[in-house]
């Protein structure tokens, strides 16, 4: 859970910044008496055009700080000029990959962590990078090795960076847009009959729309965490077409040696090879279907 909670209060203050821009763009340009001028409700139409902006802007931003806020946070260094047969072969395999795909190059890198992991990121296919931990190189044999790389190469040939900010920016979106609606609502119904104008703001207003942000954030984090395990099948199945399946398939079964994976952090979790377990509620909020699962759906597969 607490990967889940450093999402939403990564998009939370994201969403916050902006709002405060929003806001004053608002009283230096008069946006809502535009609005109102083009025949569009001001309230309403002030609090669509600020979900999708706000809603959009947080994700995209996240996206394009994805590569660099990844290299830095978890210590990835870059293979440049490869220096080691290992280094030259993780080069090697990930060209290959990539020109199998069709895309260029991605950068590559390892990170240090005991536990073996990958993950890949980047605003766009074509400037990507895909780094493996230490741990997945020393647990793994060279077969296991490529189907991971594989898997992450096809997270970034499927583009799924760029479909889950997306849909990230929808839910953002849906929940900025809702929870202001709410807490309009609520605010109207408590000041009806009262000498206070229902279109005044006080602290009702802005309570009522943070617990409704909160709560709908997490509704929306359940639909974008679902959309996480469903695309992990599909960089399952690139992983075995670029490597073959006995290997993906085994690459899958070392992974459930490991008694507890432990999850990347903030935003890489999406797009890493393994995550964490869990069962009740806490399995809505993973990234990654269990790995019996995507092992049972690779060994069904037909080719």
């Amino acid at each position: 859970m607490k990967r889940v909670f450093l999402l939403l209060a990564t998009n939370f203050a994201i969403i916050a910044v902006l709002g405060l821009v929003w806001n004053i763009l608002d009283a230096t340009f008069g946006i809502s008496g535009k609005l109102a001028e083009m025949g569009l409700p001001a309230q309403f139409g002030y609090i669509a055009v600020m979900s999708i902006v706000l809603g959009f802007a947080g994700s995209f931003i996240s996206l394009l700080m994805s590569k660099g806020s990844a290299i830095k946070s978890m210590g990835v260094q870059l293979i440049e000029n490869p220096t080691s047969r290992q280094e030259r072969w993780l080069f090697d395999v990930v060209k290959r990959q990539a020109d199998k795909v069709g895309i260029d190059m991605p950068d590559v890198g390892i990170f240090h962590a005991n536990e073996p992991n990958a993950f890949a990121t980047g605003a766009r296919k074509n400037n990507a990078l895909v780094a493996v931990s230490t741990g997945l190189l020393e647990h793994m044999t060279a077969d296991e090795v490529e189907a991971v790389l594989g898997h992450e190469m096809a997270h970034v040939a499927n583009g799924d960076m760029v479909t889950q900010t997306l849909l990230q920016g929808v839910m953002n979106t849906f929940v900025i847009f809702f929870s202001r609606v709410i807490a309009h609502l609520v605010n109207s119904a408590l000041n009806r009959g009262s000498q206070n104008s229902s279109s005044s703001y006080g602290a009702t207003y802005f309570i009522v729309s943070m617990v409704a942000q909160v709560l709908l954030g997490f509704l929306a984090s359940m639909v974008v965490m679902w959309f996480s395990r469903y695309r992990e099948f599909h960089a399952d199945k690139g992983g075995a077409e670029l490597a073959g399946r006995e290997k993906m398939i085994a690459a899958l079964r070392k992974l459930q040696q490991v008694n507890q994976p432990h999850d990347l952090p903030g935003e890489m979790a999406a797009f890493g090879i393994a995550g964490g377990m869990g069962d009740g509620l806490k399995k809505l909020f993973m990234t990654h279907p269990p790995l019996e699962e995507r092992i049972a759906a690779l060994e069904n597969a037909k080719y």
